[in-house]
């Protein structure tokens, strides 16, 4: 008898690292319900994952009501949650004193509320389950600090708490989580001026650390990765 596939849902899986990690997910067989707010580039990775058993999902995490309505289709259609990888996040770059209301809500809201909107809603499927891997993917800017990026790293120290508070009230359900802390990692993201690009972290290294992380045994997790590239770009 066939198992039923493992469900896997990606917020910011159009493009870049999120994609990389659908792919990745795709590779191991998951059933992937795929997320972010344009519906075209959306359909457009969903069409890029050849067979691949997938679906997309229009969704801005930064809204509650649509994350609420996003997960109960998700959860509908995929019947399980296994594994959530929180990547939806943007940048909002800018020296403190000329950041706007706007850039500043926008990237705690995306990279910071965003993942305790979609962790909150998966959550009490997997405590059902007994079983779950919640990876939020944040970034060496959680732990470092460096001029015209207050709202970045702000959001990204945010979720390096979040993510270990999330640990601590989960894992006696059963439940993993984990960040992922990459460096500067070669994608549209943001600017990278004077980087070499082929020495710059690939979105593919990413999804590995991602896949990495499902291979270990249930009886351990790791509770965050530092992912660097060999060489500085």
């Amino acid at each position: 008898m066939t198992p039923e596939p493992r469900g896997a849902i990606v917020p910011g899986a159009s493009r870049g690292i999120g994609f990389a990690i659908a792919a990745e997910l795709a590779r191991r067989g998951h059933r992937l319900a795929l997320l972010a707010r344009r519906p075209q580039p959306l359909e457009e990775a969903a069409r890029h994952l050849a067979g691949a058993e997938a679906r997309t999902f229009v969704c801005d995490v930064r809204e509650a009501a649509q994350v609420k309505s996003a997960f109960e289709k998700v959860l509908g259609w995929a019947g399980r949650a296994d594994v959530l990888v929180n990547n939806a996040g943007i940048g909002g770059f800018g020296a403190i004193h000329e950041l706007s209301d706007e850039a500043w809500d926008d990237t705690l809201n995306t990279n910071l509320r965003g993942v305790f909107l979609c962790s909150r809603a998966v959550a009490p499927q997997m405590i059902r389950q007994r079983s779950g891997y919640i990876i939020n993917i944040s970034s060496l800017a959680g732990k470092n600090f460096f001029a015209g990026a207050a709202a970045y790293c702000a959001s990204k120290w945010g979720l390096m708490g979040l993510t270990k508070c999330m640990a601590e009230d989960l894992r006696g359900h059963g439940i993993r989580v984990t960040a992922i802390c990459p460096g500067s990692v070669h994608t549209e993201f943001s600017p990278h001026a004077g980087k070499d690009p082929k020495k710059m972290l690939q979105p593919e290294d990413v999804a590995r650390a991602v896949g990495w992380l499902l291979e270990q045994s249930p009886t351990s997790f790791a509770s965050e990765i530092d992912l660097r590239p060999t060489q500085k770009p």
